[in-house]
């Protein structure tokens, strides 16, 4: 059965500062939940429909676990079309400085503010192989349940880290390399696929700041194929962006 209090911690969970005061989070849907507790991520507790439970009973023996009916499922989902499951699991910590490795290529986040956007990032990053996500400190947090929701389960496996990208950025060698999606940068078309470095994306509404952008060492633009120059879209959406210059630069 549902707890009342649980209930109400559930749904407070929905908001960052209730997530980082309990240092939990909560993730929905088989494939999200499955992923985390295959992961490293400890699983508080797991509350799922008996049809679901049943059916997950190997992947789910060390949890604990209620039972409850798709109707209180309503009651805590924060989708509009809940699933049969939902777990709490502990909050990592995300705000160490973790190291850059320089044999790879990570993505660093300058601002990202929408959830969907972040998610799709997470999940493109996952596809690709690229294991580390640098986010600025304003970036969007990434276990908002909308975020939790779009990476559907990559957040497992890639590792986020918030920082002052600044002071991160001081600390690269000169030799590292630096993607950053502007508008009047070289083509995306006519550079070599990399074997390291860092994507740079900035944020939705104003690109990457200046702060940032004096470290880039390699300006870059994704070509349009627009007929008409004078009416076409005035950029990508941020995502989208990210996930051609993963593939062209890291993908072949």
């Amino acid at each position: 059965m549902l707890s009342k209090a649980r209930i109400k911690l559930i749904n407070q969970l929905r908001q960052k500062k209730y997530r980082e005061i309990n240092k939990m989070f909560f993730a929905e849907g088989s494939i999200n939940v499955i992923d985390f507790i295959k992961s490293k991520i400890s699983v508080i507790e797991l509350f799922a429909t008996e049809d679901w439970i049943n059916n997950n009973e190997s992947i789910i023996a060390d949890c604990l676990t209620t039972t409850v009916s798709f109707k209180d499922l309503k009651r805590i989902s924060a989708l509009s079309n809940p699933s049969d499951v939902l777990a709490i699991f502990e909050l990592p910590n995300m705000t160490t400085q973790a190291r850059i490795n320089n044999s790879e290529f990570v993505i660093a986040l300058d601002d990202i503010s929408d959830p969907g956007n972040l998610g799709t990032i997470i999940r493109t990053a996952d596809w690709f192989g690229i294991k580390h996500i640098f986010c600025s400190k304003n970036t969007v947090d990434a276990f908002n349940p909308k975020v939790v929701q779009a990476t559907m389960g990559s957040l497992s496996r890639v590792k986020i880290n918030y920082s002052d990208l600044d002071i991160l950025f001081q600390k690269i060698p000169d030799e590292f390399p630096i993607f950053g999606a502007v508008l009047n940068g070289l083509p995306l078309n006519k550079i070599e696929p990399q074997t390291n470095g860092i994507i740079l994306i900035g944020s939705e509404a104003h690109g990457i700041s200046a702060e940032l952008l004096k470290y880039v060492s390699h300006k870059i633009t994704i070509p349009s194929k627009s007929y008409d120059s004078t009416n076409k879209a005035e950029s990508l959406n941020a995502s989208i962006a990210n996930a051609i210059i993963c593939y062209a630069l890291c993908a072949q």
